[in-house]
């Protein structure tokens, strides 16, 4: 049943050699990779006139237009570096492989902990804008924001795992419509201004408090630049893109920085045209499109998919992360598990993670984007800084030919995302972004102990020059056999023929735990009657213990038991047709193998007894 409905949701599992199939060109790459810097106008704008409106009052629209043309600025700068690392870094990876190869370890750990709650902090954010979307253009839906958010994160992680490239098919569609539609409303409302058009705003806009601070400023600047998450999505999953790659990633970044200029500026100006007012139930971005369009058709569309954009925001994560994750389990700093794809070619293991992170995210912070907002812009522009520096420390020691221009265009980007990161330390520390910090550090030392178990493990297993011919030589094998035996039945009777075979006539008993003396006599009479041609050894437990007396038998040396010799305990299991049904039965074969694999001289031989029904 389970695998029928895993069939239906996700589909067929795909052959190997189909994964080059599995790639995304520049179309159908656009809309997952560039989705959530696009997507940013449906909060960013939003985000800095809460800053600036309840101060400046009506001047803030004009000083909105402004700190989105520096926030546009900064997003060239990083474009332009981010191209450079997409050459030199063909396999993905940004920030972590950059930050880890040229600057050292822990800076690289910061990098990829940093984007790995940034990408988590997307979905969460997204998915909260999203219902949010949905909510303004249907009110009635508001108390239900958080199972929207919740049912969107289920339909993307769903979508997801059924292939990059049927996910991105699925969501390209819906990205599209939202860039023509807010184009049309941008269109719209400058042709309505040229002629003339007096905007009513939908609100009264506050009296202005005082005027514009240095301060202010700055916070204002620090809550836009919440709209350039993403810029990284890219230079992590160039594996994703079809041959040559590095080229179909460098031209979906920069029609991803023309989009953003055209569609995050035009929006900021629209908001100085129109004089939408946040903090209301109806978002920003709805006031501007309920004021140009009106409530017809075009405005439902353009609510629909700026729902639809932000769900793709999200998806930009569901693309960089599971690819970031893989490379940090390849190096051994996160679980392996990571790093293995599941029946449609994708990393499912780092998807299912993300889903689940951001889904536990929107119901601790009850789906509000205005407390999730300020979590995750420091640690983006952490790794955006880490990536900078790096890539400014590679052309200074490899001195290739154009390295000067080159440095410089990383040196800007370095200078402008350290101011950026202090601006948003500064400005969001008492909102929240300490949590972030804090989770930042517990992600590096799970990582660094991550890593310390791989290379203890790497140390014990591995095999030097000259040690297989020892090792073998070395080892005095002595077979003792201990089968485990509750009641003489065809299960255990299975379990006893397995064990002779396996034993050759050595060292071999029968070893029963009677917790019931009765019981106990029952089976000493019924295997003298079918002459079992083996001992059984019985042990009462007055306690009703049953794995102890095992162990303290398993340790004697009752049975010519010494140490160093390999012992292997054979036990009957059955096995039932319906999962359910495992509730039948005890689980004591499981705490047996349990205790007993701790031991190196024990070998645990489970002999399946399969139930028809």
């Amino acid at each position: 049943m389970l695998r029928k409905l895993k069939t239906l949701l996700i589909g067929k599992p795909l052959d190997n050699s189909q994964l080059h199939g599995e790639k995304m060109n520049v179309f159908w790459g656009l809309p997952i990779m560039a989705s959530d810097a696009i997507s940013s106008v449906a909060y960013a704008v939003e985000e800095i006139l809460v800053i600036l409106i309840a101060v400046v009052g009506v001047a803030s629209y004009k000083y909105t237009f402004f700190t989105v043309t520096a926030v546009i600025a900064l997003l060239v700068i990083l474009v332009v570096s981010y191209r450079q690392t997409i050459d030199h870094y063909p396999n993905g990876g940004g920030s972590y492989t950059v930050a880890k190869e040229n600057l050292g370890e822990i800076p690289g750990l910061t990098a990829c902990a940093s984007l790995i709650i940034g990408y988590v902090l997307t979905v969460a954010v997204s998915t909260a804008a999203g219902a949010a979307a949905i909510t303004s253009a249907v009110p009635a839906l508001l108390p239900f924001s958080v199972p929207i958010a919740l049912l969107m994160i289920l339909l993307m992680t769903i979508g997801n795992l059924r292939g990059v490239k049927e996910s991105a098919r699925i969501f390209a569609v819906p990205t599209y419509v939202f860039i023509a539609s807010i184009l049309i409303m941008l269109a719209a409302g400058f042709v309505r201004a040229q002629m003339g058009y007096q905007a009513e705003p939908p609100y009264a806009v506050p009296q202005a408090m005082g005027d514009l601070s240095f301060f202010l400023g700055i916070r204002a600047f620090a809550a836009g630049c919440a709209g350039l998450t993403g810029v990284e999505a890219v230079s992590n999953a160039i594996p994703n893109f079809v041959e040559p790659s590095q080229k179909s990633a460098k031209r979906v970044l920069t029609m991803l920085a023309l989009l953003m200029v055209v569609i995050f500026g035009g929006t900021s100006y629209m908001a100085t045209l129109y004089h939408a007012v946040p903090g209301y139930d109806v978002t920003v971005l709805a006031q501007i499109g309920g004021q140009i369009f009106g409530h017809n058709i075009l405005f439902y569309i353009l609510q629909i998919s700026t729902a639809v954009i932000l769900v793709m925001a999200a998806n930009t994560s569901y693309a960089g992360l599971p690819l970031l994750l893989s490379l940090a389990a390849r190096d051994g700093y996160v679980p392996k598990q990571f790093n293995t794809r599941g029946g449609r070619l994708s990393y499912s293991n780092g998807i299912i993670m993300l889903g689940i992170a951001a889904g536990i995210l929107v119901v601790l912070y009850k789906g509000e984007t205005h407390r999730l907002v300020p979590l995750y812009a420091v640690g983006v522009f952490i790794s955006f800084t880490l990536s900078q520096l790096g890539m400014f420390r590679l052309w200074l020691k490899t001195r290739e030919p154009g390295w000067r221009h080159r440095a410089v265009i990383n040196g800007i980007g370095l200078l402008t995302t350290s101011l950026t990161v202090l601006i948003i330390a500064y400005s969001k520390l008492k909102e929240g972004a300490w949590i972030t910090l804090v989770c930042i550090a517990v992600l590096i030392y799970l990582m660094k102990v991550t890593h310390k178990h791989y290379l203890n493990l790497s140390g014990q297993l591995t095999l030097y020059p000259g040690e297989v011919r020892q090792e073998t030589e070395s080892i005095q094998v002595k077979k003792h056999v201990i089968v485990l035996v509750d009641f003489l039945n065809k299960a255990s009777l299975k379990a006893i023929n397995y064990a002779r075979q396996l034993a050759e006539g050595q060292d071999i008993v029968a070893f029963h735990v009677s917790i019931d003396p009765e019981q106990a006599k029952r089976l000493e009479n019924k295997w003298q009657a079918c002459g079992i041609p083996i001992p059984l050894v019985v042990k009462y437990s007055p306690f009703r213990e049953i794995i102890e007396p095992l162990i303290g038998y398993v340790e004697s040396e009752e049975h010519d038991y010494q140490p160093g010799d390999m012992l292997t305990v054979v036990m009957p299991q059955f096995i039932v047709d319906k999962a359910w049904r495992n509730i039948y039965h005890n689980q004591t074969a499981y705490m047996i193998r349990k205790k007993l694999l701790h031991d190196r001289h024990i070998a645990v031989v489970t002999v399946p007894f399969v139930l028809d029904r």
